[in-house]
């Protein structure tokens, strides 16, 4: 039994934190009845995004709406505030936040605890290339990737409608930055709809269009091996997709791709996903940072020499006690994220009722990719898997991870009903500025005039 009363603030609502707040809550089921135990999950989202479907929501092959996770609803014993964490002032046990009622003048608040979960995440890795800032589009939330499906489709319209080969040239050029995950899925499941998409167009053709990736490494795609990686090259060539291999972006200014190899492309798109880093919450704290910027932490997920202090996931560098190697850590991946989560919210619970602690002990079992519709590449226990069969391996995985059974039953409807009939490949960016229309009308000037931000520019 616990004790006394139990305050436990969780920093962030992804994976890390939305499910190590379910661990707990179901761990903990007669403690909070008793209130005994109050958890506080602290995100700046009321949803939990699942970004492996990330690029088949770009795709249009799954809703947006079923890429995430409501966390009131799934977190229905724990207290959700929608707001920011600023500073941790560790020592003193308090956590300083914004909320959404401090953007409207309230004040910033100060939340006690007991036990601190930290799990901000991570944000996207950027450099200071010039006209990254201004033109760049990023891929790591739900909006985004809504946006990056409207922009690339109303390129398509700009390119029919235009008589000017450089506007034209320029709308079908389609550049990708980073080669891992993020990447190269988001590019192959884009390519594969606009490819569909341009039997809709009259004077549209596939070959129209440029698509290029773009790798500072000479690999891409690291987590399903070096054969499987070289593979995914050939099959994204063979589809008519520049893959450039040790080349970097040095510039994207007046919307010109300028490469370390000294290509140009005039583009209206560039989709920057060259990697992430830690939350820049972590160094607003007194706790130790590791590797990275990363939380030092032990194989049981405490801060490393902080009491009361736990995380996992991108923020953490967990020792990986399953490598031969001395010192490894732990991938910053989903999969570990989902299982450091469960074994972080068993060892609070450990921690509440006086028991010892356990070890997080998973070896890496291998990954999967898509590569568009029915193709896909994956590494599973040392198998190499290709083409239709590492596809709907990657379904069968992802299906069985994305969490609640609502989701996944929603998830695998659309997926029948998108066997049985076409693509839809309507554009809805004017979703992005829904008062528009209405502001015109009124006699305001709308947020974008076109003079300013052309239709589709990003």
């Amino acid at each position: 039994m616990v004790k006394e009363r139990a305050r436990i603030l969780v920093v962030g609502g992804g994976y890390v934190g939305m499910y190590t707040a379910l661990r707990l809550q179901r761990k903990l089921k007669r403690e909070l009845r008793q209130g005994a135990v109050d958890i506080t999950v602290v995100t700046p989202d009321p949803y939990m995004t699942y970004q492996p479907f990330l690029p088949e929501a770009a795709a249009g092959l799954i809703s947006p709406r079923h890429v995430v996770v409501p966390l009131r609803r799934v977190l229905d014993q724990c207290h959700v505030v929608i707001g920011e964490v600023t500073s941790i002032d560790h020592e003193k046990r308090t956590a300083t936040l914004t909320t959404l009622a401090t953007e409207e003048g309230g004040p910033v608040e100060q939340a006690a605890y007991g036990e601190l979960v930290l799990a901000p995440g991570s944000i996207s890795r950027t450099l200071p290339i010039p006209g990254l800032a201004e033109h760049g589009i990023g891929f790591k939330t739900v909006e985004e990737a809504i946006g990056l499906r409207n922009h690339v489709i109303e390129q398509l319209d700009i390119a029919s409608s235009t008589r000017d080969p450089a506007i034209r040239d320029a709308a079908l050029t389609f550049v990708f930055v980073g080669g891992g995950y993020a990447g190269v899925e988001a590019l192959a499941e884009l390519e594969d709809m606009a490819r569909y998409a341009t039997r809709y167009y009259h004077n549209v053709r596939p070959e129209d269009m440029k698509w290029i990736l773009v790798e500072a490494s000479d690999r891409i795609l690291p987590e399903v091996g070096e054969e499987m990686g070289r593979y995914t090259v050939t099959e994204l060539r063979r589809r008519g997709i520049q893959v450039l291999l040790e080349t970097r972006l040095d510039s994207c200014v007046d919307r010109v791709a300028v490469l370390s190899d000294g290509q140009r492309f005039p583009t209206r798109t560039v989709v920057w996903t060259a990697g992430v880093k830690p939350s820049p919450l972590l160094a607003a704290t007194d706790l130790p940072l590791g590797e990275r910027g990363r939380l030092a932490c032990t194989p049981q997920l405490t801060v490393d020499g902080t009491e009361h202090a736990w995380a996992a996931g991108d923020a953490a560098a967990v020792p990986d006690v399953t490598a031969a190697e001395p010192g490894t850590l732990t991938a910053p991946n989903a999969q570990h994220a989902v299982r450091q989560a469960k074994l972080l919210g068993d060892n609070i619970v450990h921690t509440l009722r006086d028991e010892p602690l356990e070890t997080y002990a998973h070896k890496y079992v291998g990954s999967v990719a898509s590569l568009g519709l029915h193709k896909g590449v994956a590494q599973v226990y040392g198998r190499k898997l290709k083409g239709y069969p590492a596809w709907f391996m990657h379904r069968v995985y992802h299906l069985s991870r994305v969490p609640t059974f609502n989701r996944k039953a929603r998830v695998l409807a659309e997926w029948t009903l998108a066997g049985l009939f076409k693509r839809e490949i309507v554009s809805l960016g004017s979703l992005e500025h829904p008062r528009a229309e209405f502001e015109l009308a009124a006699g305001g000037k709308p947020p974008h005039s076109p003079k300013d931000n052309p239709k589709g520019s990003s």
